[in-house]
């Protein structure tokens, strides 16, 4: 089945960058939709961008400005562009795959953290 794994977190400083990686194994055919979701400890996954095969990119309204979503559909990899990182950014990254076969479901991979202090 569709594998992911990412890579690219770390600590920054804010105001800092970082930029996340996403790399799709399996049947990638299957895939619709790949992006990144965040979570903090004791508080709901949140969808921060999301890319779509062959429409534009979505972006929660806390990013918006700030990330940027890129696909590499030859490659089967998803990136996320972090600028200008804020404390608020602070959470465990992961990517997700939209699947259409041989379900509807969605993968994930293990998440990279994410922390921005100084």
């Amino acid at each position: 089945q569709v594998h992911l794994v990412e890579s690219g977190g770390g600590l920054v400083q804010p105001g800092g960058s970082l930029r996340l990686s996403c790399a799709a194994s399996g049947p990638a055919f299957s895939i619709s939709a790949m992006g990144w979701y965040r979570r903090v400890p004791g508080m709901e996954r949140e969808l921060v961008a999301m890319a779509p095969n062959g429409a534009d990119a979505t972006y929660a309204d806390s990013v918006k400005g700030r990330f940027t979503i890129s696909r590499d559909t030859a490659k089967n990899m998803v990136h996320l562009q972090m600028n200008n990182l804020e404390p608020g950014d602070t959470a465990i990254y992961y990517c997700n795959a939209q699947l259409n076969w041989p379900v509807f479901t969605d993968s994930w991979g293990q998440g990279t953290q994410v922390t921005v202090s100084s």
